[in-house]
């Protein structure tokens, strides 16, 4: 079985149904009986348009991004990736093929 890491990339500030994306992405991850999901804040970084955000005391709220990261196996990532598009969202992720374990087994 491979084992994949897919992780999409939001706008802290986005919402999707009425809650933040990355929690929506996360709630739709456990009800699809995922084993477990993890959502990144970043301090600093840029898009396509340029322009660097920081998380300064004067930077806007909202502005960062957030990164949404599944480890699961290649079936379950084509069932998420097939769930987000059914609600026609469109995401920028990155899906590639991981090792992954547990030490000391």
């Amino acid at each position: 079985m491979q084992t994949v890491v897919l992780k999409f990339y939001v706008s802290e500030k986005q919402h999707h149904q009425g809650e933040l994306l990355y929690e929506w992405l996360l709630r739709l991850a456990q009800r699809l009986e995922f084993p477990g999901g993890s959502a990144f804040r970043a301090i600093a970084g840029f898009g396509k348009h340029g322009r660097l955000h920081e998380e300064t005391f004067f930077e806007l709220a909202g502005e960062l991004a957030v990164a949404v990261e599944f480890i699961l196996d290649a079936q379950r990532a084509d069932r998420l990736l097939a769930a987000v598009a059914a609600e026609k969202l469109k995401l920028h992720y990155v899906r590639y093929a991981v090792d992954a374990g547990t030490t000391g087994e």
